[in-house]
């Protein structure tokens, strides 16, 4: 199966390939981006940019993920990427995303969120998709608000990020 190629009004959704590699590396990996995405390490390297990108198709057709990079229609350019981290057996997926700090404040984020939304419940079948934020990110929870998703709880200290956490042991 063939990963998707979304279309927006402004946007063109599409699978990941190995030539953007370094805008991928260059976007992502500032602190900015990296800072509110409990997954992306910072610094980020090309070869770890490929990494990701060579592992997308294998996700996909496991039925594991749904990914694209957001690109402006008009020109082509890399602004960000979106997708869905999908559970199958239960039918629901988490949508995650990210736009280049260049491109803030121009509504991309939304944009492509509801046609990731629409895909996920139309074409991949999929009866719930749900989306977290770190608290340090409210713009990412003002995005799912304007999407119309609901909030549904606090999963307070879910994720640790950029801390000195310490062991601490109990002695009696």
């Amino acid at each position: 199966m063939e990963q998707p190629t979304l279309n927006t009004e402004r946007l063109i959704l599409r699978p990941f390939c190995f030539a953007d590699a370094k805008e991928l590396q260059k976007l992502i990996g500032d602190r900015g981006i990296s800072d509110t995405m409990h997954s992306v390490p910072h610094p980020y390297s090309v070869e770890m940019a490929e990494e990701w990108i060579s592992l997308r198709q294998k996700m996909f057709d496991e039925g594991k993920s749904a990914q694209c990079f957001v690109t402006d229609k008009r020109n082509g350019f890399l602004i960000g990427g979106i997708g869905l981290t999908i559970f199958k057996e239960d039918e629901n997926a988490e949508l995650g995303y990210w736009i280049g700090i260049p491109y803030w404040y121009k509504g991309y984020c939304s944009e492509s969120a509801l046609a990731v939304i629409k895909y996920g419940l139309e074409e991949l079948a999929l009866n719930r998709i749900c989306a977290r934020h770190m608290t340090r990110n409210p713009r990412s929870g003002k995005v799912m608000q304007k999407i119309g998703m609901q909030h549904e709880g606090h999963l307070r200290q879910a994720w640790k990020k950029w801390t000195n956490s310490k062991t601490w042991k109990c002695t009696p």
